[in-house]
């Protein structure tokens, strides 16, 4: 039976595209794309979400690509302007899950130790958590297994009574490997309903 939910942020609870800031910074839509999937790209972004400090990572990249040092150094320098909105309908459904009283309810994300600060301030709901796992701070990350297993074995979570909710495959791949149950987050509408089907919502 699930007694345990856990939430990814990123895509599922909170609105982060880096694209919203550095469309200020492009004038060409072409130029921005390729600046963001070949220079200041995921993979990079993720080994600060796993643990390697923000002025390391851009020291790094800036060294490798200087004729880009202004839009690197803007990466972290502005990183707050690739924040938008919650989705609310996600956070809706959160709430739902929290006051049914029936679920732990906890996070697992990847996410720089350094800007998570930024996003506690920003959305109420983080602290509606019964517990918060940042990648950053723990400097391992998602799909890492040890990852997920330092959340279940801090919470005395058991995996067959959990429920992982991610936007990203490899993710929810990883989890389901561990035995957890997980959703393949798509929309508010689609995670409702799945969480209908299985009797939680």
């Amino acid at each position: 039976m699930i007694n345990t939910i856990i939430f990814d942020l990123g895509g599922v609870l909170i609105d982060w595209n880096p694209q919203y800031l550095y469309r200020s910074l492009f004038d060409n839509e072409e130029e921005m794309v390729h600046f963001l999937a070949n220079i200041a790209t995921p993979d990079w972004n993720e080994e600060q979400d796993a643990g390697r400090t923000l002025e390391e990572g851009t020291e790094m990249l800036v060294k490798r690509f200087p004729g880009h040092e202004a839009n690197i150094r803007a990466y972290y320098g502005r990183w707050s302007e690739m924040l938008g909105g919650a989705f609310d309908a996600t956070v809706d459904v959160f709430k739902k899950l929290k006051e049914s009283g029936k679920y732990k309810v906890y996070a697992l994300t990847n996410w720089s130790a350094e800007t998570f600060p930024v996003a506690i301030e920003r959305y109420e709901f983080l602290s509606w958590f019964d517990g918060v796992v940042v990648s950053g701070t723990e400097k391992m990350r998602k799909p890492q297994p040890e990852f997920y297993q330092l959340l279940l074995d801090r919470y005395r979570v058991k995996p067959e009574e959990a429920l992982f909710i991610d936007d990203n495959k490899r993710n929810i791949l990883a989890a389901e490997r561990l035995g957890i149950r997980s959703i393949h987050y798509q929309s508010p509408e689609q995670l409702a309903s799945e969480l209908k089907q299985l009797d939680i919502l």
